[in-house]
């Protein structure tokens, strides 16, 4: 494996190396749309004790190299009125989601917003990777109504490159091992979330000896602020401003994002509230619930509350996480999973449990390791998701070659 001299030619499709081909995909495969039995919902197509699949536009809510389960199966009768799909075939979204390529490892039925790459006549996962490579492209062509829409004559006609059957063959294995790579450091992310899961439940586990006193009598917080109209051009500097939390701003990991969505002037700093980096805030509005310590200095919404000060011996990561669970608490407990709003004076009322100091900074550090390993795994994903992305540019264009 390595790099050398490439010659390019113009193509159709842009700069190729001369030894690749340029080929319709209806030329490389055979390619079917599926079909739907009528009407869709009608309960005796489904059978849970079938072994076959029913894909719908609904399961494609991912980037996903394999299919491995539905959300249900159909049955034999549905089969006869369906567009049956064995195990190890390529299938492609048509509808709504369009363009997202997805590799079959069980067999299934395939609603008609799917279509089939029957027996292609080049590597599958070349073709695979390829499709995945050009997604977003589809949309520039898709034909709109209700819902966006791919025609499959589109698709037939649709030129690729292709290189040699064997460097096929490498550029797919070197970007399987790049997804095996992504796909196990996923795999150790969901397991650290259990474990961080089931030690929240089992460290916050109110014990006898707990105190529990409702927030009023913990700590003293307030709401941000902005002056009004919202909007206004005089409000906001991105330049020279200063860092202005939002809702949007609040990360799910218990920080603030790298940098607010907007910074604001001079003028408007003056009728915000400004808070130092290590203080806590949490939304009240919109994504109600979100709860973060800032890393940096800045000014707040009046969407969030600020915790000002504490007045009890309190460890403030310790507090931050009990307040996050007794929101997800509430979450569960409201009518649809929903909390449509919250106010400062409605927060009275809520009450924490809580240990001495030492005991808290214990529980606090416990949990701090894990949401670190937690977070230098997501940086390690998101860099192994640019590096795979960057591999697909150079592989699938022949820049990089691989024999």
């Amino acid at each position: 494996m390595g790099r050398i001299e490439t010659r390019f030619k113009q193509t159709e499709v842009g700069l190729v190396p001369e030894d690749w081909e340029v080929k319709k995909l209806g030329d490389i495969a055979e390619i079917v749309r599926g079909a739907s039995p009528r009407p869709i919902e009608d309960p005796k197509w489904f059978n849970n004790n079938s072994l076959i699949g029913w894909v719908r536009i609904s399961d494609v809510t991912s980037s996903i190299k394999t299919l491995q389960f539905t959300t249900q199966k159909l049955s034999d009768l549905g089969v006869k009125s369906s567009r049956y799909v064995e195990r190890g075939n390529l299938i492609m979204s048509i509808c709504a989601t369009i363009g997202r390529p997805i590799l079959t490892l069980i067999d299934v039925c395939i609603h008609d917003g799917f279509v089939v790459f029957r027996k292609p006549i080049i590597n599958k996962e070349y073709l695979y990777y390829f499709l995945s490579f050009i997604e977003k492209d589809w949309s520039k062509n898709g034909q709109t109504g209700s819902q966006m829409n791919l025609n499959t004559n589109l698709i037939k006609t649709r030129e690729i490159q292709l290189p040699t059957k064997a460097e096929q063959t490498l550029i797919a294995n070197a970007l399987s091992d790049a997804d095996l790579y992504i796909e196990s450091l996923e795999k150790l992310i969901a397991k650290k979330q259990k474990i961080k899961q089931g030690s929240l439940q089992q460290l916050l586990k109110p014990k006898p000896h707990w105190e529990v006193k409702p927030l009023k009598e913990i700590v003293r917080y307030r709401r941000g602020s902005f002056p009004q109209p919202y909007g206004l051009e005089k409000w906001y500097d991105d330049i020279n401003g200063a860092p202005f939390i939002q809702v949007f701003d609040v990360d799910d990991n218990k920080l603030l994002k790298s940098e607010t969505k907007c910074k604001i002037s001079k003028a408007a700093q003056e009728m915000s509230v400004f808070v130092k980096k290590g203080s806590i805030v949490l939304t009240i509005q919109g994504s109600i619930g979100r709860i973060a310590i800032t890393q940096y200095d800045s000014y707040v919404d009046r969407t969030l509350l600020i915790f000002e000060s504490f007045l009890e011996k309190f460890d403030r990561y310790f507090f931050m996480i009990s307040v996050w669970v007794l929101f997800e608490y509430e979450k569960e407990s409201a009518p649809g999973g929903i909390i449509k709003t919250i106010t400062k004076e409605s927060l009275s009322s809520f009450k924490i449990s809580f240990p001495d100091y030492g005991e808290q900074k214990e529980i606090a550090q416990t949990l701090s390791d894990i949401d670190s390993e937690i977070t230098v795994l997501n940086k390690k994903l998101t860099k192994a998701k640019a590096i795979k992305q960057g591999m697909m540019q150079q592989l699938l264009t022949g820049k990089i070659r691989l024999i």
